[in-house]
């Protein structure tokens, strides 16, 4: 008989590639998710994956039935929060992924007090300015920013009104000055990051594009904040993510006439049927966390 087990370390083991990885996920030994794919392979008579030293793929075979082991394991969970309700107490392991500098500053202490609030509820929380694959990485939903214009994923918004600003703090502004006209910036050092694998030099400023240079880079957008906090020059950051310090008098808002590109924030997961009671609540949550941070 087969092991339910035993399809999700495959599922997983195929969406990873690896057992290794597998085994971590689940807090297991590799030689454990190696002991159930085989296993599966004897009850099903295929063999599901060819193996190497270096590497692990799926066969023909394991192509064909990994959609058959994801339906199963679907089935099952709706089946079980069909039993539950939305009211039930929250189980099992929440995995979100959220820039850095987000995630550190705002998101962290959000997602504590969730977690308070579901004690039997495990958060696994991945910071990375990179953007998470959610078909690949161990990871439920994403917090993202951007239009999320993939159509083969699902955006829930939390702050569609977020734009990104320019700031400096009080320090750098007392001895360089105010930046009179987006122009200007040419005339100050301009903090910059990576932005979709790009180190992100033009900025958006009503309706020009600014080609701007600094000495200080960084692969880190939560690096760039503190330069800015420091003294360093000047951020085009997002208000998300600079809105505490400009509240309490670290940095000011550079050039509020000339408003900087729109940089919606949304929940994202790989389809609707992801979205679990947990995501729901958590959703719920974030959504009015940041309608408090909305810019008037």
């Amino acid at each position: 008989m087969i092991r339910i087990d035993d399809l999700g370390l495959f599922v997983r083991s195929a969406a990873l590639g690896s057992f290794t990885a597998a085994a971590l996920e689940a807090d297991l030994l590799p030689g454990q998710v190696a002991a159930a794919i085989k296993r599966l392979e004897r009850e099903l008579d295929v063999r599901l994956f060819a193996r190497t030293t270096r590497s692990l793929r799926l066969t023909a075979e394991g192509e064909q039935y990994l959609p058959t082991a994801l339906s199963v394991l679907e089935t099952l969970k709706q089946g079980e929060e069909s039993l539950h309700g939305a009211n039930a107490r929250l189980r099992g392991v929440l995995q979100v992924a959220a820039p850095s500098d987000l995630g550190r500053n705002i998101l962290l202490p959000w997602l504590s007090a969730f977690r308070r609030q579901h004690p039997e509820l495990s958060l696994r929380f991945v910071l990375s300015d990179q953007v998470a694959d959610l078909f690949r990485e161990p990871v439920d939903v994403a917090i993202r920013y951007g239009s999320n214009e993939d159509a083969n994923y699902v955006a829930l918004p939390l702050a569609p009104w977020n734009r990104r600003v320019l700031v400096a703090s009080t320090d750098y502004v007392e001895r360089h000055g105010y930046p009179s006209t987006p122009d200007d910036l040419s005339r100050h050092p301009c903090l910059l990051y990576l932005q979709n694998g790009r180190v992100y030099d033009k900025w958006r400023l009503g309706n020009q594009s600014i080609q701007v240079s600094g000495p200080l880079f960084s692969d880190d957008a939560d690096v760039v904040r503190r330069w800015a906090l420091g003294g360093e020059g000047i951020a085009n950051k997002s208000w998300l993510d600079v809105s505490s310090d400009v509240a309490a008098g670290r940095l000011v808002v550079l050039l509020p006439e000339y408003p900087g590109d729109a940089s919606p924030l949304s929940l994202v997961c790989p389809h609707r049927k992801q979205i679990s009671p947990a995501v729901t609540q958590l959703y719920s949550w974030l959504s009015s966390q940041f309608s408090m941070l909305e810019r008037i």
